[in-house]
């Protein structure tokens, strides 16, 4: 008999359905791990010390929905092995599937009631199994075979007879979403809506051909929204298309994308938001490349996790616990995001703020909420900066995190209501969260590997930040301290060079780079262009930026000296022009602060002044 091969996914919940004695069990040690399968009857053991204590079922299945749920959580496919053969039984289970987003995949096992109460008469534990179980547990299946993909499952795969299960093979399928294995560089690009002009633009800034093709072998990606409000959605799809077609790009689906197939398709859909362009556009196109927009549109994944898992791009954002998950749910937050259910003065959905709870391992690139700027929030970043509302077009370049925008030619689109200042999630003054930092944390760390912090560590510095730090807004980085040297065996020095060298070579350090000693005192500078720099960046107003210890302490308690200092900087690095080579609005430098004395000042009145003045009158002359 020629084998069968079972698609089954990565990630997905696998039901084995089949009467007692159909093979479950040595299909499932057959074609999965060992730790993917969790039986009733292990699970019966568990509870009962007896894998056929049909007493101990609830327990034993309440154990078994348990660890699968804790499974799927953590992202790991999961095989439950038990009969199944009731459509309760599989419905707990399509609902576990889905509460986690993944994929129930059912693998029916057809096998003849006299085989199954043969192999159980061989068992020593089920030899007492009545036959009409066995019969009972039959006639349950064949009445539920042809209902099993109305119930949920995604995929249905039904086996019959001995032979035909002894010569299936299982092929372990990737998620469409899954596209970890390709590490760019890319260059993601936000919401274009019709303006094939600046995507031109914009492409060629970026270093791509009219061909589509990066000489450099990156790869664009799309945010969505390719269509409707401007004046060109043909000329958009037809580049997009191309280079998706041609392997020079990825693309995921906006809303407004969604609608539009929804209209090629026949349904009704309102001519709202732009869309009546669209189809007043492609009127213009012919019947074979509306056909091949539909499939186009059909064929668009909702999200891709991208980079190891470092980085995921779509739409309208994604929480992390639906990166690379597979359902209707994560579809509809990948394109519309999520809503308080209000309605703000301009009749639209408020948007939750999903970015602002974000803490998520993977960058989450996205576009949908046109902003005024592209910034970084919690690992996240909007790119929809309103170029169809006469703002611009705007990419971003992985893994360089560098924006790259292009201005738009026009006001192609009166938007209903003003760019607001940021994308959902935005500081606005947002308050810090102390479930950040509290408790017992764990630091993944580039050259150390992860670093635990203790709770009561975490405890003492928090406090030690909370009441002598400056405001954390402006405290964006603190500085690596460089550990001394061993003391020297040599007498009379302290550290002796030769010694030093030892250790650094000892260490792996090939080059150790030798600098004049100064009387200065360690400090980093965060130098803002101007106030409105500093508030757009970090949504502080007032302070052109800070300057404060390796500790994070204000390095100076005189706020007019400090803005004083800075001031010198920031005109130092105009003269420079460091704003413009740089492209940025803001400096942080870490730097030696000269001379010693500017900082201990407050230090030498309050302590050294006195010892010097009663030193003075015991000591005089």
């Amino acid at each position: 008999m020629r084998a069968r091969a079972l698609p089954v996914t990565d990630l997905s919940l696998v039901v084995l359905i089949g009467a007692s004695g159909s093979g479950k069990s040595t299909f499932a040690r057959r074609h999965f791990k060992p730790t993917e399968v969790i039986s009733s009857d292990f699970c019966r053991g568990l509870v009962a010390d007896d894998e056929n204590d049909q007493s101990a079922s609830r327990d034993a299945f309440d154990v078994l929905h348990y660890i699968a749920g804790k499974r799927l959580a953590a992202g790991r496919r999961t095989v439950v092995d038990a009969t199944n053969v009731q459509q309760d039984a599989r419905r707990q289970l399509i609902d576990l599937a889905r509460k986690y987003d993944v994929l129930p995949i059912a693998v029916v096992l057809d096998v003849p009631e006299q085989v199954c109460a043969e192999r159980n008469a061989g068992r020593t534990d089920r030899a007492d199994m009545p036959r009409r179980v066995i019969q009972r547990h039959t006639r349950e299946l064949r009445r539920s075979l042809r209902h099993l993909e109305r119930e949920g499952f995604r995929k249905v795969h039904v086996l019959r007879g001995e032979a035909e299960i002894e010569h299936a093979t299982v092929v372990t399928e990737k998620r469409f979403n899954d596209l970890t294995h390709l590490t760019g560089p890319f260059d993601i690009v936000g919401d274009i809506h019709g303006c094939a002009a600046e995507l031109e633009t914009l492409l060629g800034k970026l270093g791509y051909g009219t061909d589509g093709v990066h000489p450099d072998g990156r790869t664009a990606v799309f945010v969505g929204d390719l269509v409707d409000r401007g004046p060109d959605s043909p000329g958009v799809l037809r580049r997009v298309m191309s280079m998706v077609k041609s392997g020079n790009a990825l693309c995921v689906p906006g809303n407004h994308e969604n609608k539009y197939g929804r209209h090629l398709k026949g349904r009704k859909v309102q001519h709202t938001h732009g869309l009546a362009e669209t189809v007043e556009q492609m009127d213009g196109e012919s019947e074979e490349f509306r056909a091949e927009v539909r499939e186009f549109i059909d064929g668009l994944v909702s999200h891709y996790v991208l980079d190891g898992g470092r980085l995921v791009v779509c739409h309208a954002g994604l929480p992390e616990k639906y990166h690379g998950r597979t359902s209707g749910r994560v579809r509809s937050h990948a394109l519309y995001g999520d809503t308080t259910g209000e309605t703000d003065e301009f009749g639209l959905p408020v948007r939750y703020p999903w970015a602002e709870d974000y803490r998520g391992r993977a960058a989450v690139v996205y576009g949908h909420t046109p902003v005024p700027e592209a910034t970084w929030l919690n690992n996240t970043i909007c790119l929809d900066t309103g170029a169809v509302f006469g703002g611009r077009l705007t990419a971003l370049r992985w893994p360089e995190r560098e924006i790259v925008d292009v201005p738009a030619e026009r006001v192609w689109y009166e938007p209903a209501k003003p760019l607001r200042t940021e994308a959902p999630g935005g500081h606005d003054g947002r308050p810090l969260d102390l479930a950040d930092v509290q408790g017992r944390r764990t630091v993944e760390t580039r050259h150390a590997g992860r670093i635990t912090v203790r709770e009561e560590n975490g405890a003492a510095a928090l406090e030690v930040m909370s009441r002598f730090a400056t405001d954390p807004r402006l405290l964006p980085y603190l500085p690596p301290t460089m550990a001394p040297t061993a003391t020297s065996g040599v007498d009379g020095y302290l550290e002796h060079p030769k010694e030093a060298f030892a250790q650094y070579a000892a260490d792996g350090v090939a080059r150790v780079v030798c600098e004049e000693k100064h009387m200065g005192s360690r400090a980093v500078a965060l130098v803002c262009r101007d106030a409105e720099a500093t508030r757009a960046r970090f949504g502080v107003d007032g302070p052109t930026g800070s300057l404060y210890t390796r500790t994070g302490r204000p390095f100076l308690d005189d706020a007019s000296l400090t803005e004083e200092i800075l001031d010198r900087l920031r005109t130092a690095i105009g003269e420079a022009g460091l704003w413009e080579e740089l492209a940025t609005d803001w400096l942080l430098l870490d730097a030696e602060l000269m001379p010693w004395s500017l900082k201990a000042s407050g230090l030498l009145r309050s302590q050294y002044a006195a010892v010097g003045a009663a030193s003075g009158a015991v000591f005089p002359g």
